[in-house]
């Protein structure tokens, strides 16, 4: 493999510059309340408004929104509960005889409450708001809070009310940033403590819920966003471009990368980047041109497993190929967070109404995990139960077992059970010495 562009700079998911002052922040709503959220929300957002909205407030904003933008938003929101029905579908309670006697299982159990965060500053972000409150509420999540930054004499914008609306909120909360999460995670406002909250934010947001993990569930540690897309000799270099810029607007700090195998199309898709990103309006324009300049790789392989190999050792959050046999790449590939096959689809598609989640991990964490899905929202857990002759030979092991490693009392719980039920047998249980 050799690099046509390099990165200069290489995109972090720690946030070591904010960290502290992330500390800081929860630390003083952990021991004040709702009085330090709302003077974050005061001194950050410039917001003095209602925190909570009122029914009243949901259908004002609703009234907003012209009809067509409901139409697109309806029609993502469809598209996206019918993906997670089918994700919900694949998973099932189960129960299966180890043997006779005794018999174990599993059941799946939504969390209880759900704090969703729906980011709302340089952008409004109206296809997370779709993205996680219906995953949860398709996983049957019983309460689901959202929340999101108001602006300055406006709150949230309607277009996200609506939506969050739509997708099913308990409760709209307009508040942003590390008191928005941290509001939910210690249910102030009424609300219930969150058992899990998830979302795309800021490095503040992804701080504050890195910190927060362990005292609530969280989808994942967030870094920056990346998109990485493999293209043959077939490949349409305009298309691959502007794919490349369209996910580069994210951020100055967002990696681009593409991995091909035909030098002539890595070098005609540098040549149209610049031009791509110079006709985006700002602030779009400052942040694809930063991200390409800094972040983005030009990478040139042999041959389509060279490439394979190359998109597995990055784990691209997204993944786009455009290349032959499509059907190939599809068994081929293992580490990605949402991969699109063929120029038909694009990463846009995904960000914003195809129906798999745009809540995806980054900074390589696809080798190793997926995207939001109903699966985040439930827990998997298992039960047992036994006969007496179910319980005997395992109450035998248990109590060996048990002595070898010195755990005395474990043994003896076993013991306990023998005695009861088979009060008339002798076991070799295992001899009790300490200096074994």
């Amino acid at each position: 493999m050799i690099y046509l562009k390099k990165a200069l700079r290489v995109a972090e998911t720690g946030q070591d510059d904010v960290h502290d002052i992330v500390v800081e922040m929860l630390d003083a709503i952990a021991a004040k309340g709702e009085d330090a959220a709302r003077q974050y929300a005061r001194d950050l957002d410039r917001w003095t408004g209602e925190i909570i909205l009122t029914p009243d407030m949901r259908a004002q904003a609703a009234a907003l929104v012209p009809d067509r933008l409901k139409t697109d938003i309806q029609f993502a929101h469809r598209n996206i509960r019918r993906f997670a029905e089918a994700q919900r579908g694949t998973i099932t309670d189960c129960e299966v005889e180890i043997l006779p006697g005794l018999i174990a299982g599993q059941r799946q159990i939504p969390v209880s409450a759900a704090g969703c965060y729906v980011p709302g500053g340089r952008y409004s972000h109206i296809a997370s708001a779709i993205m996680t409150i219906t995953t949860a509420r398709v996983a049957g999540v019983p309460h689901i809070t959202a929340c999101s930054p108001p602006r300055p004499g406006v709150g949230i914008p309607p277009a996200i009310i609506y939506a969050m609306d739509l997708c099913g909120a308990d409760v709209i909360m307009a508040m942003g940033g590390v008191q928005g999460v941290a509001a939910m995670a210690h249910g102030l406002f009424g609300l219930p403590k969150a058992d899990i909250l998830v979302g795309p934010g800021n490095q503040y947001v992804a701080e504050a819920k890195r910190i927060l993990f362990g005292h609530v569930g969280i989808d994942m540690f967030a870094g920056p966003t990346d998109s990485m897309v493999v293209a043959d000799a077939t490949a349409d270099p305009e298309l691959v471009a502007t794919d490349l810029v369209g996910q580069a607007e994210h951020g100055y700090n967002s990696p681009v990368w593409l991995v091909t195998s035909d030098r002539a199309l890595a070098e005609k898709v540098m040549d149209l980047v610049p031009g791509i990103i110079d006709s985006l309006p700002e602030p779009n324009r400052s942040s694809a041109r930063a991200a390409w300049a800094d972040y983005a790789e030009v990478m040139l392989c042999a041959d389509a497993e060279g490439m394979a190999v190359v998109c597995d050792t990055y784990g691209p959050e997204h993944l786009h190929i455009q290349a032959a046999d499509l059907d190939w790449w599809l068994q081929r590939l293992r580490s990605y967070g949402s991969l699109f096959l063929g120029e038909e689809t694009t990463v846009a598609f995904g960000d914003k109404a195809a129906g798999p989640n745009h809540v995806l991990p980054t900074s390589g964490a696809a080798r190793y995990t997926g995207g939001l899905s109903v699966h985040k929202f439930m827990k998997t857990v298992t039960w047992q139960r036994a006969t007496r002759d179910g319980a005997r030979p395992l109450a035998e092991a248990t109590a060996r077992i048990s002595r070898m490693e010195g755990m005395e009392g474990h043994a003896r719980s076993a013991d306990i059970r023998l005695a009861k039920f088979f009060p008339h047998e002798t076991f070799d249980l295992g001899a009790i010495d300490a200096a074994s």
